[in-house]
């Protein structure tokens, strides 16, 4: 029996439960210095002095590092693929520390001692005198004339670009109705468990040595090496278990500085750890968004035309840039039939922190802003909203006009007719009919389309190895990084699956080394199952290949006649067993003729991309009075191909769809008018509670996706895209009243009813 399909428990859930898994903070090197960072107290300007004379007489500091100690080159800090053109490599904008304050909370200097504590206390002693510029909060500001330039050159616009297919303005001729209208999305933060931790040290031959909790371990050593204008060889990156990243640990936010601050102690181990203050303010959040849609229709509901302008508020630095903008605007195009599009993207520099990649890159913004606007729509139409999506969804065989990406597979339309039945969308929206009081329910419906991977846009690239032992049990190397969502186990079925054995003999290295671990580009865009998992096929078949050939030496049985199921080799015609892969292995590394020990290293370079769908069905109970939206009910119907652990999957659901109901009513980051953040740690940030969580019931529609390695396709981040449109389409539905701006507030809500007379 194969594990594909099984809830095989999680290979790193004893570890974990017990304490045995070491994160960065569980490493415990002798001699170990800890860093701490001076940073700006305001959000923009330029440092004119510094004074660091009581730092560095503080007992227990080793020294103090300021910004004229720092290699004077700028480096990019997103974790992409290097790209061999200029023209498509990372924004290079970032120092070490910095002279030029560019957000509330940049770095300047950083202090080195023998403890955290003296660490932390000599940084406060340092004082700094700036020449203040006024904070640009705002894309308007930042765009404004005379506006000054966060970077020089810019004109505070990081990228501007767009894309057109079809003929607009003939498609717009057509229509009978072309509805106008705004949406914006707020910034939030991840608020991972395990925040930006990492150490270095200098080993005996004087490369550099980051231990790091990164999604990117292959990645960072490229960007550390660049920071530091070495040679990428001189440095090595050592990813233990890691407590979360969701996309925030796709930077390389303190291993440059930490792999620095090594090279002035002549290659002491020093550990730069942030607070959950420094988390909030100075590493990566999710970009805000204004959305700007103009959709021509026929009165039969047919889409025949879309007009998007989307302004992304980028921070302080670019980080990842315009690629999470341009993501957001690609989505547009691949969910709805549409005879003509056009998108115009634009990335703006403001004074406030780095935005960065965050589960779903750019596609809650995108969804929030699309979905609210295909029900505004069917309302304005007069159409049921599941309706007149099911009427305009592209069908399996769609091909994106400008990637060439085809859909292979598309499981949409049962996932909407199947989230239509559980959530009981007929009985819940004729019960909401007519209702009066102060209290109204409604039931809301949004879609998501999600890529799984990055090709072609960028590399695909994974390493697999796979050793087989003397009874025949595996090990599995990968380069690709577990962060907390279950790949690992998800690699372990896989392999076993596809050589014959049990789960139980295939055993995963959870850490990854750069030094040995097969070359991988991490932890994104949805990746991992559906690209590492190539690799991982490849390998697992060349082992099976290996069995089968020497088991034809020790039997004279053709290899095309037999196969391996379940830990033993089977003819194929009858399937009878004929002996164990143990049986073989060992034979095959003690023959004394023919010892051969299967072993497979191998690389896969993916050159395809296959499109996840789904949608989220809510019911909401809402209280005008107070502007309090309680979800009572909320399903997530997933065509993510073939479910390779379904309680795995149905985790990664719930934890999305978790997310996406803070995105929708509570997260914010708030900011005073210097640029202060406000919110920076979990009591002034609302984040979701079990309290505030509805029962999330989720649903897998059976697709095939032929081009996935078992059938599958991308997963881990679908789930938090589509959740905050169905509640704010439910809440229209309840109320009448649209909002179109995240968060859905208790205070923005009851304005919105005040407005409209509800109370």
């Amino acid at each position: 029996m194969g594990s594909i399909g099984k809830n095989i428990p999680r290979v790193d859930a004893v570890a974990k439960v017990t304490g045995q898994a070491r994160y960065v903070d569980d490493h415990f090197v002798p001699g170990l210095l800890h860093a701490k960072i001076f940073r700006s107290s305001i959000a923009h300007g330029l440092v004119k002095s510094l004074d660091i004379s009581q730092a560095q007489a503080m007992p227990g500091v080793v020294a103090v590092v300021t910004f004229d100690d720092v290699p004077g080159h700028t480096f990019p800090t997103a974790g992409h693929p290097f790209h061999k053109d200029p023209a498509h490599q990372d924004v290079a904008d970032r120092h070490l520390l910095t002279k030029r304050v560019r957000l509330w909370g940049d770095e300047i200097a950083a202090v080195i001692a023998e403890d955290e504590w003296v660490a932390a206390k000599a940084a406060a002693l340092i004082t700094a005198e700036y020449e203040e510029y006024p904070p640009l909060l705002t894309a308007e500001a930042a765009l404004a004339p005379g506006a000054k330039e966060i970077h020089d050159g810019t004109g505070n616009v990081i990228a501007a670009d767009g894309y057109e297919a079809g003929n607009l303005e003939a498609a717009f001729a057509q229509a009978s109705v072309i509805l106008e209208d705004r949406y914006s999305t707020q910034m939030v933060a991840h608020c991972a468990m395990e925040t930006y931790s990492a150490y270095a040290y200098q080993d005996g031959a004087g490369r550099i040595v980051v231990v790091s909790s990164t999604q990117i371990p292959h990645i960072c050593r490229r960007i550390v090496a660049q920071a530091l204008g070495i040679s990428w060889g001189r440095v090595r990156v050592i990813k233990p278990y890691i407590g979360g990243g969701f996309g925030g640990k796709q930077d390389a936010v303190v291993e440059p500085l930490a792999a620095f601050l090594t090279t002035v102690v002549h290659g002491r181990p020093v550990k730069l750890e942030l607070s959950r203050e420094e988390v909030f303010g100075t590493s990566r959040v999710r970009h805000p968004m204004h959305f700007k849609l103009r959709t021509a229709v026929e009165s039969n509901g047919r889409l025949l035309a879309r007009d998007m302008e989307c302004l992304s508020i980028n921070g302080g630095y670019a980080s990842h840039g315009h690629a999470v903008t341009a993501n957001a605007g690609a989505k547009f195009r691949q969910l709805y039939n549409q005879a003509a599009i056009r998108a115009k993207l634009t990335t703006v520099y403001t004074n406030l922190p780095a935005t960065g990649a965050m589960r779903g890159y750019g596609t809650p913004q995108a969804m929030f802003a699309l979905e609210c606007h295909m029900d505004d729509l069917a309302y304005e139409l007069g159409l049921d909203p599941v309706e007149f999506r099911l009427k305009n969804i592209v069908a399996p065989g769609y091909t994106d006009p400008l990637s060439g990406v085809k859909a292979h597979s598309n499981g949409l339309r049962e996932c909407l007719l199947r989230g239509r039945d559980l959530i009981g969308w007929e009985e819940k929206r004729i019960a909401a009919a007519g209702q009066i009081g102060s209290r109204r329910r409604g039931v809301g419906v949004a879609c998501f389309t999600y890529a799984s991977g990055i090709h072609p846009v960028g590399l695909e690239l994974a390493g697999a190895r796979l050793v087989m032992n003397e009874d025949g049990s595996v090990q599995l190397q990968v380069g690709a990084t577990e962060i907390g969502q279950g790949s690992d186990t998800v690699f372990t079925q896989m392999a076993a699956d596809i050589i014959g054995l049990p789960a139980a003999m295939v055993h995963v290295v959870s850490e990854q080394d750069t030094d040995i671990s097969p070359v991988d580009l991490g932890a994104y865009a949805s990746r991992q199952t559906y690209i590492t998992g190539m690799a991982i096929r490849k390998a697992a078949e060349e082992i099976k290949t290996k069995v089968l050939d020497y088991a034809c030496l020790m039997t004279d049985i053709p290899a095309r006649n037999m196969d391996v199921a379940d830990g033993w080799l089977i003819y194929r015609h009858n399937c009878e067993p004929i002996m164990t892969v143990a049986d073989v292995s060992l034979d095959a590394h003690t023959d004394l003729n023919h010892a051969q020990p299967f072993t497979a290293d191998v690389t896969n370079q993916a050159r395809v991309n296959a499109f996840s769908y789904g949608c989220t069905f809510v019911a909401v109970d809402v209280d005008l009075r107070t502007g309090k939206v309680d979800v009572t009910e909320i399903v997530n119907v997933h065509d993510s191909g073939t479910i390779i652990n379904p309680q795995l999957a149905a985790g990664q659901v719930h934890g999305g769809v978790s997310m996406g109901l803070g995105y929708a009513l509570y997260e914010q980051m708030v900011f005073d008018n210097t640029g202060r953040l406000l919110t920076d740690n979990l009591l002034d940030y609302k984040l979701m509670t079990a309290m505030d969580t509805p029962d999330i019931h989720a649903s897998f529609v059976d697709v095939i996706e032929p081009t996935g390695p078992c059938g599958n396709k991308s997963l881990g981040e679908p789930p938090a895209c589509s959740p905050a449109p169905a509640i704010r389409n439910a809440i229209f539905h309840a109320t009448g009243v649209k909002c179109n701006d995240l968060p859905l507030t208790p205070q923005r809500l009851v304005a919105k009813f005040q407005s409209a007379g509800l109370i």
